[in-house]
């Protein structure tokens, strides 16, 4: 497809369809989605902009859902081809490998993500961007995933993640990790923040 018309397509408001798609997804398995509906549009670009679209490595979206976030990825102007999006709902799985088919769709459990990662990466990629509750997860957990995420990241590359929490999903205080946030997005609904992670 000319570059034109893939800019043209991901351009294309997100369909009725994916909010049905992700409240059915909420209602059936609560824990297992970050939202109700899929993240706003300011949401998702914030998260982008943290995104070196410079740098050859590899993106991993953690939970990408129906691709609210992979599309501003894209629109931000990183390469398809570098997107790595894993998903543990394998309906969402389908979906994402017909909307992006240059990106590389991994079925998997983001909280195993050594596993999940396994044989999938060639190089230390330069972003992990996650939508995941991390919130309704306990911390021990969360630690777990950031561990797993810096392991898979080049030295210095973000780990990106959303909260609607006041308070951070990861302490601030981790040793040799530097945070900062963005404001609050009030446009989101529920309003949320973001933060960055970085370590090295």
């Amino acid at each position: 497809m000319p570059l034109q018309s893939s800019v043209r397509a991901l351009k294309k408001p997100l369909r009725l369809d994916d909010e049905v798609r992700f409240l059915r997804s909420w209602i059936e398995k609560p824990l297992h989605m970050g939202a109700v509906m899929p993240s706003s549009k300011l949401l998702a670009r914030t998260m982008a902009q943290y995104v070196d679209v410079d740098s050859k490595g590899p993106v991993i979206e953690l939970g990408p859902g129906t691709g609210a976030i992979t599309n501003a990825l894209i629109e931000h102007g990183v390469d398809q081809k570098r997107l790595v999006l894993v998903e543990y709902n394998p309906g969402f799985c389908a979906l994402l490998r017909d909307r992006y088919p240059q990106a590389k769709v991994v079925q998997g459990d983001a909280y195993t993500l050594r596993d999940s990662l396994a044989g999938v990466l060639d190089t230390r990629a330069s972003a992990v961007v996650s939508g995941l509750p991390l919130v309704t997860k306990p911390m021990l957990t969360r630690l777990k995933l950031i561990r797993d995420a810096f392991t898979a990241l080049a030295p210095g590359a973000p780990f990106v993640q959303f909260t609607y929490s006041v308070a951070p999903p990861i302490p601030k205080s981790l040793p040799g990790v530097s945070t900062e946030a963005s404001e609050r997005i009030w446009m989101n609904l529920p309003p949320a923040r973001v933060w960055v992670y970085r370590k090295g």
